[in-house]
């Protein structure tokens, strides 16, 4: 279980540039669960993320996952239990290896390497069947540079390498958004027949409203650092991309009212 409680974060504090980022957050995620996160930008979203990954000290509350409190935990000792995508298809792989060595690193990632034969032939058989599941054509390309691929074949073993041992969190950040339509519904079906298939505890951020009905059990909605809307159940099964684009709407038309408001306060007692 992933447990959030109370996590704030503010960047440039007392400075002309301040940003509360994070607002007293919190949630619990049960072993299995699938949870969308959407918002406008700079709504919290990826800071979110950020924040469980342990890409920055948190000022407030305590993140803990599987039974382990890791707000102190550094990112790289988070790792261990966390699997992460990133937005660009160039993060999280190592361009000037080949896709069998990227792969063989995040097949032993947390394990002790000793100096050993790097991709003994076991391991090259494990990697070829597992390459061949993303339909790709991939496997008979182990020995290419992952920097040959398309954006959309890398994003895909980016997918396969953070779930690669089954991690107690999987984290995918706006993974298609910077894909062409076709490669962003390539990676949208792995990712689903993936999590389904491994049962994985997932966090995932994306700006498409057909992507937040149609995937996850659950779904969150922020808004300048705050959980607006917690959607579930069957409320969840029942949502689509047009109630969700309607309450993005109340959400600009309340601050469209508050602000004449804020203004007359200012002038009242100026």
């Amino acid at each position: 279980m992933l447990e959030v409680s109370g996590i704030g974060k503010t960047f440039h504090a007392g400075t002309p540039n301040e940003v509360f980022a994070l607002r007293d957050v919190s949630f619990n995620l049960l072993e299995g669960s699938f949870l969308i996160i959407i918002g406008t930008n700079g709504s919290g979203k990826s800071t979110l993320l950020n924040a469980v990954a342990g890409t920055f000290p948190l000022d407030r509350g305590t993140v803990s996952l599987s039974g382990h409190d890791m707000t102190k935990w550094p990112e790289h000792r988070r790792a261990k239990l966390i699997g992460r995508v990133f937005q660009n298809p160039y993060s999280g792989t190592a361009p000037n290896m080949t896709i069998a060595e990227n792969l063989a690193m995040a097949a032993r990632r947390g394990l002790h390497r000793g100096l050993a034969w790097a991709i003994p032939r076991t391991l090259r058989s494990e990697l070829r069947d597992r390459v061949r599941t993303l339909n790709m054509g991939l496997e008979d390309r182990l020995d290419n540079d992952i920097g040959t691929l398309s954006g959309g074949q890398r994003q895909a073993l980016t997918l396969l390498m953070a779930s690669w041992l089954k991690p107690d969190l999987l984290l995918l950040d706006e993974h298609t958004a910077a894909l062409d339509p076709k490669s962003a519904d390539q990676v949208i079906r792995l990712t689903h027949e993936i999590i389904k298939r491994d049962k994985l505890t997932t966090l995932m951020v994306t700006h498409s409203m057909q992507q937040a009905v149609r995937l996850g059990d659950r779904l969150i909605m922020m808004h300048r650092g705050s959980i607006l809307h917690d959607i579930q159940g069957a409320e969840k099964a029942r949502a689509r991309p047009e109630d969700l684009l309607q309450r993005f709407e109340d959400v600009r038309r309340r601050e469209q009212l508050d602000a004449p408001v804020a203004e007359m306060l200012r002038n009242t007692y100026v």
